[in-house]
């Protein structure tokens, strides 16, 4: 491997960052066929860079768009790019801090429920793109002894993501996502999400109080009896059974074990 060269480092950084922020002067160095420095051609180009990550941002954050408006949405985006720019030349991945920035953005602070949003969403894509992995089978989980199920512990998948929110980021979520109206949805009421990609397909379900905490518990590394006792002292009517059934259904998890055993997924 070369020996790296500072200078050529530093060229680059201000290359990016005069990109990214039309008050930088244009890098020495870029000219256009006549060695004239291409005034006109680096603010083409700059441009289209920065409507290429605007169109990024509406692509992964389209509730968040919705609920604000295009214009906004653009607008906004635009502060945010200057704040944050990508890290990665992989599109996909920009926009991890949106939601942070929402949380900050002073416009909105009346309706604080939008960054919970903007995280469902990042979750939903973060759950398209994680790797393949096979659900856990109710055949796997029954194949543990009854006096064992307490010690078993889990590994989940790698789709699988919670969200404990303090509004009804789910239902606000599923309202924009499907172009319909929020009438009848009430914004501060807590509900709590499980992001999953059972069969390859991106789900995202509200869950019950107590499972948010339940399954958190078991991604954590709990046993499924620690666990339980976690989401039973937070919440009594904590319903144990439907709990399991989700995490099946859900696919969660792709494979558990027991003191006693390791159950992988069963095709």
């Amino acid at each position: 491997m070369p020996p790296s060269d500072p200078a050529r480092g530093a060229r680059q950084a201000d290359f990016v960052a005069a990109l990214l922020d039309p008050d930088l002067p244009v890098p020495e160095g870029v000219v256009g066929p006549g060695g004239k420095l291409a005034l006109k051609r680096f603010a083409v180009y700059r441009n289209n860079v920065t409507i290429g990550l605007v169109d990024a941002l509406a692509d992964i954050f389209p509730a968040v768009q919705r609920l604000v408006g295009k214009d906004f949405f653009r607008t906004m985006a635009r502060l945010y790019l200057a704040q944050e720019p990508p890290a990665s030349p992989v599109l996909s991945e920009y926009g991890g801090g949106f939601a942070g920035f929402l949380d900050s953005f002073e416009p909105l602070a009346r309706f604080p429920y939008l960054s919970d949003v903007a995280r469902l969403e990042r979750a939903w894509l973060d759950a398209f793109h994680a790797a393949d992995a096979g659900p856990l089978s109710p055949e796997a989980l029954g194949a543990i002894p009854p006096e064992h199920l307490g010690d078993v512990t889990f590994i989940v998948h790698p789709a699988t993501y919670v969200l404990k929110s303090r509004f009804a980021a789910v239902s606000i979520f599923s309202a924009s996502r499907q172009d319909q109206p929020l009438d009848g949805i009430r914004p501060l009421d807590a509900e709590d999400a499980l992001i999953t990609r059972p069969d390859f397909e991106v789900q995202i379900r509200s869950l019950p109080p107590g499972a948010a905490d339940f399954f958190q518990a078991l991604m954590d590394g709990d046993t499924l009896a620690g666990a339980a006792s976690l989401a039973l002292e937070h919440h009594p009517g904590f319903d144990l059974p439907s709990a399991i059934s989700a995490l099946l259904e859900s696919g969660v998890f792709s494979a558990c074990s027991s003191s006693q055993t390791m159950t992988e997924h069963l095709p």
